[in-house]
């Protein structure tokens, strides 16, 4: 079986091609997404405040992951959003379900970082 021609490299090269696709994407959130922005926000308050926290490693990184989890999230919804847009801009009840499903993902991660956070906090 011959590679698919849309395939990139392998190797090395295939890793630093992935890695300038990877910073394309961040940037293109960064720039086109409030909700992402808000997030890296959010992330470059919380993050420094859990190692200002007395909690255990296990907690920190919990409490750090929970975090990162959002950006995850957001991206994955930006990343939705971007692809029902460029299918097409009318409305349509389809797509109103993925972008609200995109939204729902969002919501559940944002609740997981306060019920963590809570959890711990208050113990």
């Amino acid at each position: 079986m011959s590679p698919s021609p849309f395939k990139g490299q392998t190797g090395l090269k295939r890793i630093l091609n992935a890695t300038g696709y990877s910073l394309a994407g961040f940037l293109a959130a960064f720039r086109g997404e409030a909700a992402f922005r808000q997030l890296v926000l959010l992330n470059v308050v919380l993050i420094p405040v859990a190692f200002l926290l007395d909690v255990s490693r296990g907690e920190r990184a919990l409490m750090i992951a929970v975090c990162l989890l959002a950006l995850i999230v957001e991206l994955l919804n930006s990343a939705i959003e971007a692809t029902v847009d460029r299918v097409s801009l009318e409305r349509h009840p389809l797509s109103k379900n993925a972008k609200d499903m995109g939204s729902a993902a969002q919501f559940v991660a944002l609740t997981v970082i306060t019920v963590t956070w809570a959890t711990i906090l208050l113990g």
